[in-house]
């Protein structure tokens, strides 16, 4: 009699419950940097984001509250938030705003360097015999902040976002949207679309195909939101109708930070948080961290140190300043030598036309001597 058919098969299909099991016992890292020019709002921002999403996490709001007027150096904060059982060690990576001087080609290297040698920290903690207790603080996404000006992206903006948009996911945030209209903060999104793609950019974009139609259209709908206009604000405020919510008092009325209506903050809360969190963690793993380790690898020997593929041009101005300095003070330092030698040997022509002087008067003197003795003799003969 031939055996009866399993009716649920040999168990292959149990396993996305078994990778659930490992995933929701071992949680999660996710590591997000804020970045963009002085002014825009990123610390509010963060605190905004934890403050909404995460109210029971008191240890990362009381710990990001501490932000000053201005961030002036990379500033790192963790927390460890747990929801249904399921922990995520969260990083907040909140960087030195730029653009306050004339020139700011240099203000965003240490944001650039900090991606590079997170990814090449980790790699050398790949290469130890033990791997266990490994650090990893490699960014899984970086919000970066225009400046609402309603026009497009500024130079300093395109040169940065190149750079920082073939190392991580970048996601652009339009910062402050409550001071631009519906119809200005409209025409500034076409806009900056437009300059990503005619200077070939990068930025994250989600997976938008799903097997679930909804989860297609919510992933069409939040990334049709890009880039996200944003309201930051951490105090409650009453609308007209009596809501106690975030957002900002105005004379003509309240900004709400979680309405859709007036900025992007749900939906790219929802993309960090809720629906996208894993793709950002994977997309960081697998194409970013995966071209760096293959630049690396395939230009030098396994183990040896980083070389340095461009040098900081912040060092090479000052090394140059020094270089022009030094060249400067030695030919300070020539002309005085130059100076004392003149004066040398003008000092030794001197004495010795005093030298030849005197002997000329000693010469003078002898002969006249002799001139004295010879009349002597004379005299003394007669």
């Amino acid at each position: 009699m031939a055996p009866s058919a399993m009716p649920d098969g040999v168990g292959v299909a149990h396993l996305p419950n078994q990778r659930h099991k490992i995933v929701s016992k071992r949680g999660a890292n996710f590591t997000l940097m804020v970045c963009g020019e002085s002014g825009t709002g990123k610390s509010t921002f963060v605190n905004t984001l934890f403050t909404t999403s995460i109210k029971n996490n008191k240890e990362l709001a009381k710990r990001h509250a501490k932000q000053v007027d201005k961030t002036v150096e990379i500033e790192i904060t963790k927390a460890e938030l747990e929801e249904q059982n399921f922990k995520v060690k969260l990083t907040i990576i909140d960087t030195p705003g730029f653009g306050d001087y004339v020139n700011n080609r240099d203000s965003w290297m240490p944001i650039v360097e900090f991606l590079d040698d997170q990814h090449e920290s980790f790699m050398a903690q790949e290469q130890q015999p033990t791997r266990a207790n490994r650090i990893d603080l490699r960014v899984h996404a970086c919000l970066y902040f225009i400046r609402p000006t309603g026009h497009t992206l500024k130079p300093l903006d395109i040169e940065i976002m190149k750079h920082l948009g073939s190392r991580v996911n970048l996601i652009p945030v339009i910062a402050k949207a409550d001071t631009l209209t519906p119809n200005d903060l409209a025409k500034f999104k076409r806009n900056i679309l437009d300059v990503v793609e005619a200077q070939g950019i990068r930025l994250y974009t989600c997976p938008i195909e799903s097997d679930d139609e909804s989860t297609t259209n919510n992933n069409k709908d939040i990334m049709s939101a890009l880039p996200f206009s944003v309201i930051g604000s951490t105090e409650d405020v009453v609308t007209a109708d009596n809501r106690k919510v975030k957002g900002r008092q105005y004379s003509w009325g309240c900004a709400e930070v979680e309405n859709e209506e007036h900025c992007d903050f749900k939906k790219l809360r929802t993309l960090l948080i809720r629906s996208h969190m894993h793709d950002l963690i994977s997309t960081t793993e697998e194409t970013h961290y995966e071209n760096y380790r293959q630049i690396q690898m395939e230009t030098r020997k396994f183990g040896e140190a980083k070389s340095k593929k461009y040098e900081n041009p912040k060092f090479k101005e000052q090394e140059e300043k020094l270089r022009l300095a030094f060249t400067e003070q030695v030919k300070k330092e020539e002309n005085r030598f130059r100076q004392w030698e003149a004066q040398l040997v003008s000092e030794r022509d001197r004495l010795n036309k005093d030298l030849e002087e005197q002997h000329a008067k000693i010469k003078a003197m002898e002969t006249e001597l002799e001139n004295v003795y010879q009349m002597q003799g004379r005299n003394m003969r007669r």
